[in-house]
């Protein structure tokens, strides 16, 4: 029977082995729903001024009906709000993923 040369992991390392994939598993369904939610802002906000452009010609902002400034200036700016958010929540999930790999740091020490 041939044996192992490596060592099994003790309790200690397979508690935060698991402890690390939960940070990281968590970490991933927080990135995709954020990114889902994002896209799918920009979807409607993309597909809503086209589709309801009738509509939205009847309402002035500025002296100019709102399909048209929302096809000239509104699409920019929620896509730059996107970019911003999804900026300020990606920061906010990465330094909880590096909180939660302070302790793997420090027992391997």
């Amino acid at each position: 029977m041939p044996s192992d040369s490596t060592p099994s992991p003790s309790f200690e390392q397979q508690q935060q082995q698991r402890r690390l994939l939960a940070a990281r598993t968590a970490h991933w369904r927080q990135t995709r729903r954020l990114t889902f939610v994002l896209l799918a802002l920009w979807l409607a906000t993309g597909f809503c001024t086209v589709y309801f452009a009738r509509e939205l010609a009847d309402i002035t902002l500025f002296g100019w009906p709102l399909s048209f400034y929302m096809a000239a200036q509104g699409a920019a700016l929620i896509c730059l709000a996107i970019i911003g958010v999804y900026a300020w929540r990606m920061r906010r999930f990465d330094r909880q993923y590096a909180r939660a790999l302070e302790p793997a740091a420090e027992s391997a020490r």
